[in-house]
């Protein structure tokens, strides 16, 4: 039973219906959601997905309905349930259901809980993909992970129908983050990445990262770049929980998504990319740093595979 769903403690089909009409993730996107990578069986980094998790229910005044204990049984029975060892969990916390009121219900009420457990594939040899410049359209609390993403719908969109991977999101002239990862550059051997402020989200992996980069001794520095720094950049790269590690080797970018001024009073909705409409703005020169990181990234994946064989 490979995928499974489940909602308010109940093991459900994911494809069949499960929740009321009233319920405020579905009509209000009222929640918060994590992602969690499962590797021979055990839930990687779950401590800090479960610390992301916490306080972005604190942040939108959502009470947690378990403590960090409960969401590890929670995920513990979820895999045992599948049996799937190489897995993702997708877990999601809602307000709860309520008749439809943009103000908080009056009356308690109780979160709504729902998670699906679905089988990871194998990736195999990745090559290096493709970025889309895009203004950063997002809202101004990007690090609460709720469950509002229809700003990085459309720009991931975008990427794709331009033959890209990815968005690299343009905020005031500086390059932050990607649609749904986090976004890093190489220069002179060194990482640069964006400072988990409100515009950014704390990622799990980048966080990780960073303890990586420290422990092979590889300096880090957390600045927002210029989009005109671009073409000093030796390689790029973006992190996240399913994408891992994954090298960029091109930034296209489109005349109907300028990212060098202000976003435009009138909406230019829908806009409409392909290929051959796409110009590139950069390419990349050395993978060093990045290989180094990857490998890196994979030695602990193994070692926690091992470990998982052996307990």
């Amino acid at each position: 039973m490979p995928v499974v769903g489940y909602y308010n403690g109940q093991y459900v089909n994911p494809s069949e219906a499960a929740i009321a009409i009233d319920e405020r993730g579905h009509e209000f996107g009222d929640g918060i959601y994590e992602v969690i990578r499962v590797y021979g069986g055990q839930p990687f980094l779950l401590e800090w997905h479960i610390e992301r998790l916490q306080n972005s229910l604190n942040a939108i005044r959502i009470t947690s309905p378990y403590d960090a204990n409960g969401y590890r049984e929670l995920i513990q029975n979820l895999l045992e349930k599948s049996g799937e060892t190489e897995a993702s969990i997708y877990l999601q916390i809602t307000r709860g259901s309520a008749v439809r009121n943009h103000l908080f219900p009056a009356a308690e009420i109780t979160p709504n809980v729902s998670a699906v457990v679905r089988p990871v594939p194998d990736k195999g040899e990745q090559t290096p993909g493709k970025l889309l410049m895009q203004p950063d359209e997002r809202w101004a609390n990007v690090y609460i992970k709720t469950l509002n993403l229809l700003p990085n719908i459309i720009a991931k969109q975008a990427a794709h129908d331009a033959g890209a991977d990815e968005a690299l999101l343009v905020r005031d002239g500086k390059m932050i983050e990607s649609a749904s990862s986090n976004l890093w550059f190489v220069r002179d051997g060194e990482l640069i990445t964006a400072p988990t402020d409100r515009y950014i989200l704390p990622g799990i992996t980048r966080r990780f990262v960073l303890e990586l980069a420290n422990e092979l001794g590889i300096p880090v520095r957390e600045e927002k770049l210029s989009v005109t720094e671009l073409s000093s950049i030796d390689a790029i790269f973006i992190t996240g929980t399913l994408s891992e590690i994954f090298a960029i080797d091109t930034v296209l970018s489109h005349p109907d998504l300028p990212v060098s001024t202000p976003l435009q009073d009138v909406a230019p909705h829908p806009i409409v990319v392909t290929p051959d409409t796409c110009k590139t703005e950069w390419t990349a020169k050395n993978f060093d740093v990045v290989n180094r990181l990857k490998e890196a990234f994979s030695q602990h994946i193994d070692e926690l595979r091992k470990a998982s064989v052996s307990a």
